[in-house]
């Protein structure tokens, strides 16, 4: 048996650790936890870990101080734009494949992910939120895609999971429009999942999460990774995929463990 990985030291994402919940915190609160290289690559460390620790169940993302995510960092816009003219596009599209690769992690991390929500979620920090598989927002929280007022398109993934929550036509008027919503109304457009009080919201942010590992990890990680295919997947896929990870979940320890707890308990 592989040995259980060491949590990362990370000083742009803070780790707590509790009840089998990993708690990752943004931890750049003078700049609003906006998001620079050195953040995105200790996000990734902190992702990794999480991931391949079998003592972690969920993981709850989070920001210190006032706000969760100001987005991309506009100083280093500012610093991307002065490079040589032959090499803006080439270093944004880099960027750009790191930023995606984050995202990508965390939306298809084998675990149920919270977005505690504690302040102003902008741009790529909305999109953070949105990537994960809940979102609950403190009542001072906000939500604003603000791509097109800084001359952008929404890149963290906003074009794809916003229109899966709000629906299509709501989606395109908070994209286009850049108007800011607050926690009451992103909650009453199915944009989060619920509202908390500021002083509780980590405290609910990790009861959600860890009301969802009372089952089998390896069914939810299978269900998982089905689930977030469904929409673009028609039944007859989803049915074949579901078949094989069922046949999985027939060899499982947990599966044959809760067959024998039901019978012995029958008995």
């Amino acid at each position: 048996m592989a040995p259980e990985p060491t949590q990362p030291d990370t000083t742009l994402v803070e780790i707590d650790f509790r009840d089998g919940i990993a708690i990752l915190a943004l931890n750049r609160p003078e700049k609003r936890n906006a998001i620079n290289d050195e953040m995105r690559a200790d996000l990734i460390r902190a992702l990794d870990w999480a991931d391949r620790s079998a003592d972690v169940g969920a993981v709850v993302l989070t920001g210190h101080g006032k706000g969760f995510c100001a987005g991309g960092d506009i100083a280093a816009m500012r610093e991307r734009l002065s490079a040589p003219a032959g090499r803006v596009g080439i270093n944004g599209w880099q960027r750009q494949r790191r930023t995606h690769h984050l995202l990508t992690m965390l939306h298809d991390i084998p675990k149920p992910t919270v977005a505690a929500v504690n302040g102003a979620a902008a741009g790529l920090g909305a999109d953070l939120a949105l990537c994960c598989d809940f979102v609950i927002g403190a009542r001072n929280a906000t939500f604003v895609m603000s791509y097109v007022i800084r001359g952008l398109i929404p890149d963290g993934g906003g074009m794809y999971f916003l229109p899966r929550r709000v629906g299509l036509a709501r989606a395109k008027e908070l994209i286009f429009s850049g108007r800011m919503v607050d926690a009451d109304e992103a909650h009453r457009i199915n944009m989060i999942e619920r509202v908390s009080d500021p002083d509780t919201l980590i405290d609910d942010a990790v009861d959600m999460a860890r009301s969802m590992t009372a089952g089998s990890a390896d069914a939810l990680a299978l269900a998982k990774s089905i689930m977030n295919e469904s929409f673009e997947s028609t039944p007859e896929e989803i049915f074949a995929l579901g078949s094989q990870a069922q046949g999985i979940c027939y060899t499982t320890d947990s599966h044959h463990d809760a067959v024998a707890a039901f019978l012995d308990k029958r008995k």
